[in-house]
């Protein structure tokens, strides 16, 4: 049951299935997008961002090439993907998010996404490495 807390997203991607699946599933993908280290180990992924903070994400659902589900601050982040024509369509389900961090979460999956889309289509990485420059301090890249 989807929840009244929940951030939905898509995303269109002109790359494959197999590679937009690596980009989340790996370490090495999630370090080329998403976090400066995401390191799996047992069934847990340890974050770690910019501005210093981390977190260890336990991996809920791992479906190769169809789904990666994972606790994500104390919600449930879903990432489906499905072929349509020539293009791999991304599906975001974020559920129970805190409603009172729901904006800034909501926002801050757009940063993600347009960083995965930029890293895995174009092989560009959009975010700025910068323990000052972070999302707390007002900057988009995350």
């Amino acid at each position: 049951m989807i929840k009244d807390n929940s951030i939905r997203w898509k995303l269109k991607l002109t790359s494959p299935k197999e590679r937009v699946y690596h980009m989340l599933s790996t370490g090495e993908g999630r370090a080329s997008f998403w976090a400066e280290s995401a390191i799996e180990k047992e069934g847990f992924i340890h974050f770690v961002f910019p501005n210093g903070q981390e977190y260890l994400s336990r991996i809920i659902n791992n479906r190769k090439c169809e789904e990666f589900s994972i606790d994500y601050f104390g919600s449930v982040a879903t990432f489906m993907l499905k072929e349509e024509k020539e293009h791999t369509i991304l599906s975001l389900l974020n559920q129970d998010v805190d409603g009172q961090e729901i904006n800034e979460v909501n926002a801050g999956w757009v940063s993600v996404l347009m960083s995965l889309k930029a890293a895995c289509d174009y092989n560009i990485d959009l975010r700025n490495h910068s323990s000052e420059c972070h999302w707390d301090n007002g900057y988009v890249e995350n």
